[in-house]
């Protein structure tokens, strides 16, 4: 036999050993990521090797010895290893077709649920094998998920723009702020640092503009040109105003239906009603009318309401001084409440340094997470859902630190906490909308601060991370684990 024959058998041995424990993998996994037991899955693996071939190769040996004189051109190893073939592919590609969104996020987020509890370098080195496994299959992702915003994207903005990256690790802010909040040095063009975030105060040319001016996309932009020169303000006022003059479309997000007439400016701004789609394109918008670079940009992202596969969305980019910045304006607007949007103007997710806003915001086109190493989808997945103010106030999650965990019947939240934020945490069913229980969060003497979530009962819950500065007052939303409970 020569060597090329022995070097495809061997490769085909080895497709036959890996194609089910893909498949294996894949629904162990699927069972790890909807809290069910894993070991179904591990014991079917062995009906899909060697289980389902044999008991295929032994009924065609009994169809053969009914018909004397008929050949196999085969070995039997050979048609041991194309039957396995053919059973694993059909049942990868039934998994994949069944559940193509949750089979690329159950893949990254507990794809190496085998391992829970290991630590130290060759656990670290099977998880990094085992993510990059779970990008394999990103691809059927991206094919079934059409996200319905992209329809708003003009395809002329942005083409051939390549942003620079910010350095990771000392990313920055509006003019400077540093990723953990405060002032680093000096802005572009000498210019005052900034902190970020920034006040959550309109500006005044926004609070102040005359009633007769907003009657055009083309109006408010001229005039906002005309009386702010620094591009940082201006920025920021054509954001506020989009921010506290547009309502969220609260009917259409909760319908799932994406208005035909949110990817229209104009629209947008003589309803004064939208989704995403509708802040997005309408910042861009008055961006051209003000003289501003700034871009329409879509991708997808994680929230408290949706903390794990996450939803489609649409944000911008605004180029000032040759430096790219991050700009959510749906997310500064205000909040679903009760059917019914709830005005409430902030400034977390203005000129957001990029390694925080990645925590939540994940484009479709790699160049805007402006990062200079980008982050892989299945990472972003992985990851627990950390909001910019979680970083402004100094936090750290220590414990849990992914987005998806399974425990007894109570879990235990670490987080560094040098500032002494006072925290609450919450958790609710996952398949509920009321709110399932609570936990003291008791702040210790070495600026840590540990909190225990005891879970009722067997099931999914979301849990909550709440931060405030004071003791009284709004707890504002700032972190989310999902956690499995096996009581």
């Amino acid at each position: 036999m020569s060597w090329l024959a022995l070097g495809f058998k061997a490769l085909a041995v080895a497709s036959m050993i890996a194609a089910p424990l893909a498949g294996v993998w894949l629904a162990s996994s699927l069972a790890a990521f909807a809290n069910r037991a894993v070991w179904l899955p591990v014991a079917s693996g062995l009906l899909l090797f060697p289980g389902l071939p044999l008991a295929w190769e032994g009924v065609s040996a009994l169809r053969t010895r009914k018909q004397p004189g008929k050949r196999r051109f085969l070995t039997f190893t050979d048609r041991l290893i194309l039957r396995t073939l053919a059973i694993n592919v059909l049942f990868l590609t039934g998994l994949l077709g069944l559940f193509p969104s949750r089979a690329f996020v159950a893949a990254s987020t507990r794809g190496d649920w085998m391992l829970d509890g290991h630590d130290g370098p060759a656990a670290e080195r099977a998880r990094a094998v085992l993510l990059g496994c779970a990008g394999a299959v990103e691809w059927v992702y991206r094919a079934s998920n059409d996200n319905p915003y992209r329809e708003a994207v003009d395809r002329r903005d942005g083409k051939d723009v390549v942003p620079t990256p910010t350095p990771t690790g000392g990313s920055t802010g509006a003019g400077g702020a540093s990723a953990s909040g405060g002032s680093t040095g000096p802005s572009p063009a000498g210019r005052p640092a900034r902190g970020y975030p920034w006040p959550a105060e309109l500006h005044p040319v926004v609070a102040q503009m005359p009633r007769e001016v907003e009657v055009s996309v083309a109006s408010v932009g001229k005039y906002i040109a005309e009386h702010e020169t620094d591009p940082m303000l201006r920025v920021k006022a054509l954001h506020d105003w989009v921010a506290d003059r547009i309502a969220y479309d609260v009917p259409a997000y909760l319908a799932g239906a994406v208005p035909h007439h949110d990817g229209d400016p104009d629209h947008v701004f003589r309803s004064r009603v939208g989704v995403c789609a509708g802040y997005a394109r309408l910042l861009a918008d008055l961006g051209k009318a003000s003289g501003d670079e700034i871009l329409y940009i879509t991708g997808d992202v994680r929230s408290k309401t949706s903390p794990m596969e996450g939803e489609h969305h649409a944000w911008n980019a605004a180029k000032i001084e040759d430096v790219w910045y991050l700009i959510d304006p749906t997310w500064n607007a205000g909040h679903p409440k009760d059917g019914a949007f709830e005005k409430a103007y902030k400034t977390e997710y203005l000129f957001t340094p990029p390694d925080q806003f990645i925590l939540s915001h994940f484009p479709d086109e790699e160049k805007w997470q402006l990062l200079e190493r980008p982050i892989a989808r299945a990472e972003f997945f992985r990851r627990p859902v950390v909001t910019p103010l979680f970083h402004a106030h100094g936090l750290e999650l220590l414990s849990p630190d992914r987005s998806q965990v399974t425990v007894g019947s109570s879990l235990d939240v670490a987080i560094r906490n040098p500032n002494d934020v006072f925290l609450l945490v919450s958790f609710e069913p996952s398949a509920a909308g009321h709110v399932g229980g609570g936990a003291r969060a008791r702040c210790e003497t070495d600026g840590h601060t540990r909190a225990r979530c005891d879970f009722p009962a067997t099931g999914t819950y979301d849990v909550h991370l709440f931060a405030n500065p004071e003791a009284s007052g709004t707890y504002e939303y700032v972190a989310s684990v999902q956690v499995n409970a096996r009581r």
